[in-house]
């Protein structure tokens, strides 16, 4: 098989001939390359050649076009840039301090700026240098990610309670534009979205129900609508919202690490394709091959057959190359037969 017919096959419910790989890699990659991480955020030919070198190197079964802040950027919110690692978001002075400017924001269907399009042109060029070999996978911000780019976290953080009516409007907004931002993925070639929105992890799981679960759904939805896979990716601790993460409808979820993997797929269910969820930093990294082995062979008994090979969230920079080849290694070698739907 190849790494995007394995990766197809588990996701649809079919039998892989070997388990999966799919770590999140970003500054990771660069390092691999030897770039600076700006370079692979403004150059989508110079993050193309760092994912292909990766998954070259550590037999990886999909390359992505992930990048934070792409749709924020373009609608000119400010953020502090580093030369080699992600940019952070100036909360001072985020664009949406006042509320009465989101009504004065581009229409979000004519929104593809200069960041966005270097995306866009990142997953046409991973199609192009990867063919069918590999998943290729392109991102987007889920609401609560692009809404806290936007209005700034801890006013976000507020407006839940203070004005849910204003969140409304703004997920609806964050929403409309991903999924313009996803169609031109998809059309470029991507086979999945990966969606990315942290900030759900901070939300109750009543609040999230109500105010965020919605608008995610709407957003996988017509991500599926367009015939693209659907990856979700919630970092932090989502044990509270775990069962209506799995009412979503996504085709793969990522679980990170402090979530006890045997709870996610109990709360899932068997037919839900799970990834995860070693800790970085300390399974990863700061591991070695025996220990990485040990790890995933016990992971292995409470992730059940629709389980991907990765962390729990992405790998990290120093992580050791030999630990990155154990989980390699692990996955080339396991397999497991598969819960029919």
């Amino acid at each position: 098989m190849t790494g995007r017919e394995r990766v197809l096959a588990v996701l649809s419910g079919r039998q892989p001939d070997h388990r999966p790989f799919m770590p999140i890699t970003m500054m990771f990659a660069a390092d691999v390359l030897g770039v600076k991480y700006l370079q692979c955020i403004r150059d989508h030919k110079t993050m193309a050649d760092a994912q292909i070198k990766t998954a070259e190197m550590f037999g990886l079964d999909h390359v992505s076009a992930i990048a934070p802040t792409s749709e924020a950027v373009d609608l000119g919110a400010r953020f502090q840039w580093f030369d080699d690692q992600p940019p952070g978001i100036i909360e001072q002075e985020a664009l949406l301090t006042d509320k009465a400017d989101l009504a004065r924001l581009p229409s979000p269907g004519s929104v593809l700026g200069a960041s966005m399009e270097e995306r866009v042109r990142g997953v046409e060029w991973l199609r192009q240098r990867v063919e069918s070999e590999l998943i290729v996978e392109g991102w987007v911000e889920g609401p609560c990610s692009d809404a806290a780019d936007l209005r700034g976290m801890n006013r976000l953080m507020v407006d839940f309670s203070d004005d849910p009516a204003f969140v409304e409007q703004l997920f609806n907004y964050s929403v409309e534009l991903a999924v313009g931002f996803a169609a031109a993925q998809i059309l470029a070639g991507a086979d999945i979205i990966g969606i990315g929105d942290p900030p759900a992890s901070l939300v109750g799981p009543r609040m999230y129900k109500s105010q965020v679960w919605p608008w995610q759904k709407k957003l996988v939805d017509a991500i599926h609508a367009r015939g693209a896979k659907v990856r979700l990716h919630i970092c932090g601790n989502t044990r509270r919202i775990l069962a209506s993460m799995g009412e979503l409808g996504c085709d793969l979820v990522d679980i990170d690490s402090p979530v006890p993997f045997e709870q996610a797929r109990a709360q899932m269910g068997p037919l839900q394709a799970l990834i995860g969820n070693l800790d970085p930093v300390r399974d990863v990294c700061n591991s070695s091959p025996e220990s990485i082995r040990q790890s995933l062979e016990a992971l292995q008994q409470k992730a059940g057959e629709r389980w991907v090979v990765g962390a729990g969230c992405e790998i990290v920079r120093n992580t050791p190359h030999e630990n990155m080849r154990a989980m390699m290694l692990f996955a080339q070698s396991h397999t497991a037969e598969i819960v029919a739907a």
